[in-house]
């Protein structure tokens, strides 16, 4: 499986359609820190097709170290939850099971 960082995908953006590249990663970190932003005052953001991201709040728990057996206090937290869009779906249903199995092998 490869990691496909946000330089990469400014890149292809740029070349696709022929913007310049400053431009393109300008538009690419705004929409990040708005997504950002909105997530931090707890509201969902919703892209047709794409899919729905949205803040949960985890309760508080009590954990077990796994080593010394001892417990630990976790804390309430937010978290945010991606819930995948009909067009995503289909997608990555669309890719055969061998390629999927293969990446995780390599």
């Amino acid at each position: 499986m490869h990691t496909v960082t946000k330089k990469e995908l400014i890149d292809r953006i740029a070349e696709r359609t022929g913007a310049k590249h400053v431009a393109v990663k300008k538009v690419v970190q705004s929409f990040l820190d708005e997504i950002i932003e909105e997530l931090s005052k707890g509201n969902r953001l919703e892209f047709r097709d794409f899919g729905v991201l949205e803040v949960r709040s985890r309760a508080a728990r009590t954990a077990q170290n796994p080593k010394t057996l001892e417990r630990v206090h976790v804390p309430a937290k937010r978290t945010v939850r991606f819930k995948a869009g009909r067009l995503m779906k289909q997608k990555l249903q669309a890719v055969p099971p061998s390629e999927t199995s293969q990446a995780r092998r390599s």
